[in-house]
């Protein structure tokens, strides 16, 4: 056979058994940008007797709205995306082509598990793969697509990316067949209730729930360009939020960010601590929000979120900025038998790693822990600054007051106010020297875009 006409029946044949996913691929890029790696890779399976075109995953080099991406997409249709030490081989060179040009990473991934007859082989590679994108964590972004079923090791890669979205009805990610997850407990649930979105709440993998691609895409941009360098906007310098003067609410607050530039992180995982991107001044910050009402309580697994969040801004060398509102640590018995101690004191240790601005703004209530995590100085706070209605103390009730003055014999009505009024005014803490002012709440935008402006360089 001619040489051209061999080399145009291949390609015909790798795209025929690609179609799909390429469709996918091409949902998201700019046109005609894909250039593709690997393009003639080929191994044999013997269980199956038949070959994996190009190994059953397509990679390759392309740009979104001119942003520059590397493309790891598995093909769903070959071999039912098995992986294999091949396919991982593939994966991880496109990884080390990544890692050299600093460009960002898309896994669009699509496996029902290893590919049978594989044995150790397989294994090996998944560790290559699993350590080269490990390896990358915090210095180039990863995004990962659940772009179907994610079942066996490679969902480990949902546990390393940045930013994992899952596609509703669509994206299911478990690492063992969500069947016999459900089975072992006696249960009978459907794959996307155990392995979807909603039945990943406690598990952190699911950063955004999505409906389509061009939802995808809008996030990945959004996100590229939050990233991007920061410039100060001149236009929200001045900027009041009047309606925090007559009351506190959530929605209120996120008007400190500039107008359409920000996102929330994890949606799914542990709503009353909220993580956000977005920009402040034109500074792109990493904002943490305890949600409006009576004060937060920490727990290990909101603890654990806050701790990844941080060592997110750690690594993309953002400044942290605090909103508090919370009592410290849940006081039962569940809580005490449960990884919360170690869980805050890896906080500790990531918060002290932030080389920028660490910013700190008592909105509601700092009790105890509460303030010693989220707002003291000696915890290396640049700034922090208290609204004129916050609660700063170390307990949170009378029945604290009463431990703290144990000698005190007087009325308890008394005692309370008393305790209200010299220990729970943030003026009180501001008296030590511990605040660095006390504002009125419609100024706080003005007070952080200052102290960013001073800290970020």
């Amino acid at each position: 056979m001619d040489k051209i006409m061999l080399l145009q029946a291949r390609k015909k044949q790798i795209l025929e058994a690609g179609n799909k996913i390429r469709e996918d691929i091409n949902a998201l890029i700019d046109k005609d940008s894909f250039v593709e790696f690997s393009v003639f890779s080929f191994s044999k399976n013997d269980f199956y007797g038949k070959d994996a075109e190009g190994e059953g995953v397509v990679t390759g080099f392309a740009t979104i709205e001119g942003y520059p991406f590397y493309i790891i997409a598995q093909n769903g249709e070959v071999l039912s995306g098995g992986v294999s030490k091949a396919n991982c081989q593939k994966m991880a060179k496109c990884i080390e082509q990544a890692e050299k040009s600093q460009t960002p990473i898309l896994y669009m991934l699509n496996s029902q598990g290893v590919q049978i007859g594989e044995g150790v082989n397989v294994l090996e590679g998944l560790a290559t793969l699993l350590l080269k994108a490990s390896q990358l964590k915090g210095t180039i972004p990863q995004y990962l697509i659940v772009n179907g079923e994610v079942f066996g090791q490679l969902a480990i890669l949902a546990g390393i990316c940045d930013f994992n979205f899952f596609i509703k009805n669509k994206s299911i990610l478990a690492a063992n067949s969500p069947l016999v997850v459900s089975a072992k407990d006696g249960i009978s649930l459907t794959r996307l209730a155990v392995g979807g979105s909603r039945g990943q709440r406690k598990s952190q993998l699911s950063t955004f729930h999505v409906d389509d691609y061009a939802e995808i895409k809008d996030k990945i941009l959004k996100i590229t360009n939050l990233l991007a360098v920061s410039e100060i906007d001149c236009d929200e310098l001045n900027k009041v939020i009047p309606s925090l003067n007559s009351e506190i609410t959530h929605e209120g607050l996120l008007e400190i960010f500039d107008s359409d530039s920000y996102m929330e992180l994890g949606v799914n995982f542990y709503p009353m601590t909220k993580t956000y991107l977005g920009r402040i001044g034109g500074i792109t910050c990493a904002v943490i929000l305890f949600e409006v009402g009576d004060g937060v309580f920490l727990k290990a697994k909101n603890v654990r979120k806050l701790k990844d969040f941080a060592e997110f801004a750690s690594c993309y060398n953002l400044p942290l900025i605090t909103l508090v509102n919370t009592q410290g640590v849940l006081p039962n018995l569940n809580e005490h038998d449960s990884l919360i101690i170690k869980e805050i004191g890896e906080y500790i240790s990531i918060l002290d790693c932030i080389d920028t601005a660490k910013i700190s703004v008592v909105y509601g209530k700092a009790i105890g822990l509460g303030y010693t995590l989220f707002a003291s100085k000696s915890m290396g706070y640049d700034y922090t600054y208290a609204f004129a209605t916050a609660k700063i103390a170390l307990f949170d009730s009378v029945q604290g007051a009463e431990i703290e003055f144990a000698d005190y014999y007087g009325d308890k009505e008394a005692l309370a106010q008393r305790y209200a009024d010299e220990n729970s005014d943030p003026i009180n803490a501001a008296k030590g020297g511990y605040i660095d002012n006390v504002i009125e709440p419609q100024f706080v935008k003005q007070y952080l875009i200052a102290s960013l402006q001073m800290l970020v360089k």
